[in-house]
C-alpha cells in the first residue's frame, strides 16, 4: 500500500492492554486535516468501549508529532463554516476518553498538535521536541482548547507568553513549566512511552479510570469539592474484585492479576 493509500491514523496493539494510535501524514508533518481529526475521534470512541484496552499511546512517529492545523482547509473559510465544523464535538471523544492516554512527542507539537498533546494524561517528549501555539502569527488564536488547557498546565504568565508571541519552547522549558511529564533522549521516546503505557495497562483499570476522572474534575473544583470526589471514588473501589486481589497479593507477596472488575 502506498503512503497516499494509507489511513491518516494508524492503529496497532504493541503490548497487552495497550492500543497505539500513530498520526500518519508525514508529507505535511502530520497536519491535522478534517479527515485525520474525524478518524482519530472515531478510534478514541471505539477504544473507550474496548475492555481489552487499558491504556492508549498517542504518537506522530519518530520525526514529528503534529505541526498544527491544516491551513489549506481554513484559509478561505468564513466564520459560519468554522463554527459549523464543531471541533468541540469532533474532539470530545479524545477529551472525555476515560482511559489513561500517554503521548510520545518527537519534533514539532505546534498549534493543534500542541493542543492534541495536551489532551494526553502523560506526555513523554524527546530532547529536540518543541511546543508552541503560533496561531496569532496567522491572525487567529488557539481554537481547540489551547488557551484553556495551556493556562491550566503552565499558569497565566507562561501561557500568555506562548499564545501572544507564538514562540516555540523547548522540551526542557516545557518540562520546567509543567507542560510535559518527562524529557528523554530522542531515540528513546517511543520505547519509553510504550514502557509507561505498558506499566499503566498492568494496573487495575477501574482504579486508573477513577484516578483520571477525579484529578480532571478536581482541577476546576474547590479543594473541598475535590476531596469529596476523591473520598467517594476511593470508597467505591473497595467494591471491586481488583481491590481484593491487589491487597491480598500484597499480603501474599505475589504479583496481582487485575481483571478490571
Amino acid at each position: 500500500m502506498s503512503q497516499a493509500e494509507q489511513p491518516s491514523v494508524l492503529i496497532d496493539r504493541p503490548a497487552d492492554g495497550v492500543a497505539r494510535l500513530c498520526l500518519n501524514r508525514p508529507a505535511v508533518n502530520n497536519a491535522l486535516s478534517l479527515e485525520l481529526q474525524a478518524l482519530l475521534a472515531r478510534h478514541f470512541s471505539e477504544l473507550a468501549e474496548d475492555t481489552s484496552v487499558r491504556c492508549i499511546l498517542l504518537t506522530g512517529g519518530a520525526r514529528v508529532f503534529a505541526a498544527g492545523g491544516d491551513i489549506s482547509s481554513m484559509a478561505g473559510v468564513g466564520p459560519i463554516e468554522i463554527l459549523q465544523r464543531h471541533t468541540e464535538r469532533v474532539w470530545a471523544p479524545i477529551q472525555h476518553c476515560p482511559k489513561p492516554v500517554v503521548a510520545a512527542v518527537c519534533g514539532y507539537a505546534y498549534g493543534g498538535g500542541c493542543e492534541l498533546a495536551m489532551h494526553a494524561d502523560i506526555i513523554i517528549a524527546g530532547q529536540s521536541a518543541r511546543f508552541s501555539q503560533p496561531e496569532i502569527r496567522i491572525g487567529i488564536m488557539p481554537g481547540i482548547g489551547g488557551t484553556q488547557r495551556l493556562v491550566r498546565a503552565v499558569g497565566k504568565a507562561k501561557a500568555m507568553q506562548m499564545a501572544l508571541t507564538g514562540r516555540p519552547i523547548s522540551a526542557e522549558e516545557a518540562w520546567i513549566a509543567g507542560l510535559i511529564s518527562e524529557v528523554v533522549a530522542d531515540e528513546q521516546v517511543q520505547e519509553h512511552a510504550l514502557e509507561q503505557a505498558r506499566l499503566i495497562a498492568a494496573m487495575p483499570p477501574l482504579a486508573a479510570e477513577q484516578i483520571k476522572e477525579v484529578i480532571l474534575a478536581g482541577m476546576d473544583a474547590s479543594l473541598e469539592a475535590g476531596l469529596a470526589l476523591e473520598r467517594k471514588a476511593n470508597a467505591l473501589l473497595f467494591a471491586s474484585r481488583d481491590q481484593k486481589e491487589g491487597m491480598q497479593a500484597f499480603l501474599d507477596k505475589r504479583r496481582p492479576a487485575f481483571e478490571g472488575k
